[in-house]
């Protein structure tokens, strides 16, 4: 796998789409002006005597009312997002802190996730497991490295070898280490922005017990038609930003563990899943890009999905195509840390 190449693709990738993201905002005020200025012009403006006029500050305010919508509902959902941290998110999936003193696989675990920590000079994040959940997934979640944690499945546990779950867990330590939980709350933000706008205008438009004036009708069903394409767009964006982040992290595994069998047969084993039918819990959208697989569908051609599909994550890593990967794994122990170890610290990272 030419890991140092796709790393900077992505990376390239991820740039060019946050600039296209700060472009929609611009053309999400133009289309808002030029929606308002419509419905003006047809309740109000085009027949009255003389050359059409505009209210005073008429395309300021609307500016204005734009950005505080899309720019304040980023705001108020990332802090939303950001509080307790990376802990409280995760039990909120369903995850729990690791118990390595009663558990062999949980005590291996936490083992690959001190390894990690050295490896990859990332801060030691909190282990965690989703203990309900038999498919195979992991994410990690925080908004920076001094409160993040990284989750696993049960299924995780029970079906991955160690070198498997080496590079599931290397996957989930690029999130942390290149900021990707960080950038994609920020993003989640922006897309809740843009759809406050939206339903700003759906609460103009829909009717209500009072009279409702033709114009305010119009404003409203302005404001829609310009909010949800700006919507869509953001998801879209959203979206694509994900997909590169997914295949920068594949590639940063491989480069950590120096194995494509690692995060490559744990890819495989959940082809495997799929055609059983195992499948990992449902959790909302709002989280789907934080999963090592998300569990959506019935997209449009892929456009809104935030993970590339597993056969191409699997072909970057091997350079070919590679079918599904039996759900076994050794069964002899291995030697392990003991369950609490004399504090140590290291540049980077943190042992506990």
């Amino acid at each position: 796998m030419r890991f140092f190449e796709f790393q900077r693709e992505a990376r390239g990738e991820t740039t060019r789409l946050l600039l296209a993201f700060g472009l929609t905002v611009v053309l999400l005020v133009v289309a808002v002006n030029a929606s308002l200025a419509l419905a003006w012009g047809l309740t109000w403006g085009f027949w009255m005597p003389g050359a059409l006029t505009y209210p005073r500050h008429f395309f300021a305010v609307n500016t204005g009312v734009t950005l505080l919508f899309v720019l304040g509902g980023w705001w108020v959902e990332t802090s939303r997002l950001s509080e307790g941290g990376g802990m409280r998110l995760a039990e909120q999936l369903g995850a729990r802190l690791a118990q390595p003193s009663g558990s062999f696989d949980e005590q291996r675990f936490c083992n690959i996730v001190d390894e990690m920590a050295i490896s990859s000079n990332v801060k030691r994040p909190q282990a965690m497991v989703v203990a309900r959940d038999q498919g195979i997934n992991a994410f990690a979640a925080g908004w920076d490295e001094d409160d993040a944690v990284v989750a696993v499945t049960q299924g995780a546990l029970d079906h991955l070898t160690r070198d498997e779950l080496q590079g599931l867990v290397a996957h989930e330590f690029s999130h942390i280490g290149e900021g990707d939980t960080r950038l994609n709350m920020r993003l989640v933000g922006m897309v809740f922005g843009l759809e406050m706008l939206y339903r700003m205008g759906q609460t103009l438009f829909e009717p209500d017990t009072q009279d409702r004036r033709m114009a305010a009708s119009l404003i409203g069903l302005a404001i829609m038609a310009a909010g949800w394409l700006g919507w869509v767009a953001g998801h879209a964006l959203q979206a694509a930003v994900s997909r590169q982040r997914e295949h920068l992290a594949d590639a940063r595994a491989v480069q950590w563990t120096r194995s494509r069998d690692g995060l490559g047969g744990v890819l495989r084993k959940i082809l495997t899943q799929q055609s059983e039918g195992v499948e990992t819990r449902a959790v909302g959208s709002v989280v789907q890009h934080m999963l090592l697989v998300a569990n959506e569908s019935g997209k449009v051609a892929g456009w809104f999905d935030s993970h590339p599909p597993l056969t191409e994550r699997i072909r970057r890593i091997y350079g070919r195509s590679l079918g599904p990967l039996p759900l076994q794994r050794e069964t002899e122990p291995e030697a392990v840390l003991p369950a609490t170890a004399p504090d140590a610290e290291a540049p980077g990272w943190t042992l506990v």
